[in-house]
């Protein structure tokens, strides 16, 4: 189990950079001549036609809609193995990074509202901040190496699977337009069928990959967000198989698909959504509510929402501190939650679809601003709390 944590650690670690690489150079072909180009781009018409049912949206679309579905997809069955498998299989290790993502969560929205509140157009986004990035919060957390005690890197991501999880319910509530009932209808046969599968013991990945594609149309076509069934076709496929010598379907996938979610599709996604013009761009417009809020919420209630219940759960003898961690250095993860980014973007692209570009302009420049600070912080706690190299020697 360690060794898994330890490989998908260090893939996630790897993508944090690259995701990073990804964004300043959508920030750099933005803001210079080259911005036309980049626009263009995201602008491709992709159509696919099958008889008389057709798909068509811009490239940017198939990004937001199509790609992330899959790494959604990929979210679905690591929630799943975690709950009947890993750390959130045993409710003692739950407690505290439970407790500490519904913090994480709960105290960044009530920020973004109490600055908010007063703006409908602007409250659409209240979700924005209680997102995490998992993949850059780790990649941060990686620069220090063994310093890093793995029961830290473990609340960590058991944290962010969590939220994750918060995230998706957020989205299935409030991101929805018009409602197909045709769709949901074939939506839920979909289900059932991919339940039918499982029930049956069918291991074969193609069969619930076939009925999972219908299932992504169908929920596109319905109004709720697609990216949905790519979190509910995870949750079908099987962990457990009856051939011992035989991997199961779910960790196969898993395998096959981190490399390229976390080196293809998560920074094609940050290249296509972290674009933000800075053209007429003032210092002072990072005091309206909108980015302030974002940012705010981020950075101070993502470090609040999470320290202070982790903290009370701690003291109260309900959860013990993370093996090998200090105050300090929980208190510089709790930072480094603050780092939105890739799902925040995500967030904002729905709250703001089809609203003026102007709006979410300034919530991905506060989700920037957020993200930057909670970076700079959290890697300023921990350089100057964690203990020298080779205190935490994992073993092989």
């Amino acid at each position: 189990m360690i060794s898994y944590i330890r490989d998908f650690l260090k893939l996630e670690a790897a993508s944090g950079i690259l995701l990073l690489v990804a964004a300043v150079l959508a920030m750099l072909m933005v803001n210079s001549p080259l911005q036309g180009l980049y626009e263009d781009f995201l602008s491709i018409p992709v159509i696919v036609r099958f008889a008389d049912l057709e798909i068509a949206k811009p490239l940017l679309l198939w990004i937001n809609d199509g790609l992330m579905a899959v790494f959604f997809f990929l979210v679905g069955m690591e929630i799943k193995r975690e709950v009947l498998d890993g750390e959130l299989s045993n409710p003692a290790q739950i407690v505290l990074p439970g407790v500490a993502a519904v913090g994480g969560m709960a105290v960044p929205a009530l920020i973004f509202w109490s600055l908010n509140a007063g703006d409908i157009h602007a409250m659409s986004g209240w979700a924005i901040p209680t997102a995490t990035d998992i993949a850059f919060a780790l990649g941060m957390l990686s620069i220090f190496g063994d310093r890093v005690p793995t029961s830290l890197k473990i609340f960590l991501l058991t944290l962010a699977i969590i939220d994750d999880l918060g995230a998706i319910i957020i989205i299935a509530i409030l991101y929805t337009s018009d409602i197909s009932t045709t769709s949901l209808i074939v939506a839920a046969a979909s289900l059932v069928a991919l339940f039918a599968l499982n029930r049956s013991g069918v291991t074969r990945i193609s069969a619930y990959l076939l009925v999972g594609a219908i299932l992504w149309v169908s929920v596109l076509k319905s109004g709720v967000h697609a990216t949905l069934a790519g979190v509910l076709l995870g949750f079908f496929i099987p962990l457990k198989v009856k051939e011992t010598d035989k991997a199961p379907p779910l960790r196969r996938l898993e395998e096959d698909l981190h490399t390229p979610v976390a080196f293809a599709i998560l920074p094609l996604f940050a290249f296509a959504n972290a674009g933000i013009p800075l053209a007429g761009t003032q210092l002072s417009d990072l005091t309206d509510g909108l980015p302030l809020g974002v940012a705010l919420g981020l950075f101070l209630g993502k470090q609040i929402g999470i320290f202070l219940p982790s903290w009370a759960i701690i003291k109260s003898g309900f959860a013990r501190m993370p093996e090998g961690a200090t105050w300090a250095s929980l208190y510089g993860v709790c930072l480094l939650c603050g780092i939105g980014f890739t799902m925040s973007l995500f967030i904002a692209s729905l709250a703001f679809e089809g609203s003026h570009d102007d709006i979410l302009a300034a919530s991905r420049i506060g989700i920037m601003c957020g993200t930057l600070v909670s970076a700079i912080a959290g890697l300023t706690v921990l350089s100057r709390t964690l203990p020298p190299r080779g205190t935490h020697r994992e073993s092989p």
